[in-house]
């Protein structure tokens, strides 16, 4: 769906430092958007040409309210086209492609454990959001470089959904130091549930963190989905430059879109040492 989106809301998150953002914007999309899947924003630098930048920006859902039609975008200004998109000001109309991709699935009972690094945090919240309405069990585990960055990027708002968090720091300035992953091997150690088949994982964040998770939750016999993060040009499946390699249940390669057939896909179908 090709439609306008008009910013409600734009503001810096926590420490200027850490270049984050909450972007609301109001329109239809928020009827049918789903945890996991995003938005492409046009973004133009009107003081040189008013296509320029070309590409939309692909922009994972961090909120959704049907009620108010509303979704939320956070991201953090990191290029060309996110310092661009910085400038937006409330009462703008921005052209927004939406909803694209393929979200997160729930289980229909049991726990639902969260596994997210840096701001791969982001997608995650409509889906604990979701998960906690359906009656799930939710806990999340969140790593990142340090406190700032963890207090900058929403945990007030995690802990305020009063779920149990598990969370890690790289200098050890907030929760345990050293990898997110460590503390779920820990949990998965202790828990019998695991064994049962009651536990279902959700990932986001750096390739290598995800590919971790999927290789622990494979060792326990978990189900886990992962939100790959490539690089768009189209976001509608016409470019093929966001092709990854999976592998099917025969055994044999296969190449799908992360833009049209992701962002979600099951870990353990995707084909980590290659490149996408």
């Amino acid at each position: 769906m090709l439609t306008e989106g008009q910013v409600v809301v734009h503001e810096s998150l926590g420490d200027e430092e850490q270049r984050l953002r909450r972007l609301v914007l109001k329109g239809p999309i928020a009827r049918t958007a789903q945890a996991g899947q995003f938005v492409a924003i046009q973004v133009q630098d009107s003081s040189i040409f008013s296509f320029d930048p070309l590409l939309r920006r692909p922009i994972s859902i961090a909120g959704i309210s049907s009620e108010r039609d509303e979704i939320t975008l956070l991201y953090r200004i990191q290029g060309r086209g996110t310092e661009i998109l910085a400038r937006a000001k409330c009462g703008d109309k921005l052209s927004v492609m939406g909803p694209l991709g393929k979200g997160f699935s729930l289980p229909e009972k049991g726990e639902l454990w969260l596994v997210a690094g840096g701001i791969g945090i982001f997608p995650l919240y409509p889906l604990a959001h979701r998960a906690l309405a359906q009656g799930l069990t939710v806990r999340l585990f969140w790593g990142g470089e340090n406190k700032s960055f963890l207090e900058s990027a929403g945990l007030s708002s995690w802990k305020a959904l009063g779920i149990p968090l598990h969370l890690s720091t790289l200098d050890g300035s907030l929760g345990q130091k050293g990898l997110v992953t460590g503390q779920a091997q820990e949990l998965l150690e202790k828990s019998s549930a695991a064994s049962g088949g009651h536990i279902r994982a959700a990932a986001c964040g750096p390739k290598k963190m995800m590919q971790a998770v999927t290789e622990l939750c494979k060792n326990y016999k978990v189900s886990v989905e992962v939100s790959l993060e490539e690089r768009m040009g189209c976001t509608v499946g016409a470019c093929l430059g966001c092709v990854c390699t999976l592998i099917d249940e025969a055994g044999v390669l296969i190449h799908k879109k992360v833009c049209q057939d992701g962002p979600v896909f099951r870990g353990e179908e995707v084909v980590w040492d290659e490149s996408c």
